[in-house]
């Protein structure tokens, strides 16, 4: 994953980063930092061309 497909993880610690749950199959939390994500959004950013500007 890089920072220039998911800029929300940049600025983060890495205990928030690493901090990721499941709560059902190919969809991931990361509840410190309050971003979900797929599995489909991960492999493939750019079919998701939405993100944040920091």
């Amino acid at each position: 994953m890089s920072y220039d497909d998911f800029p929300w993880f940049k600025s983060q610690a890495v205990n928030a980063i690493l901090h990721v749950e499941e709560p059902s199959p190919n969809h991931f939390y990361w509840p410190k930092i309050d971003i979900d994500l797929t599995l489909e959004m991960i492999k493939h950013p750019e079919r998701f061309p939405l993100q944040t500007k920091q």
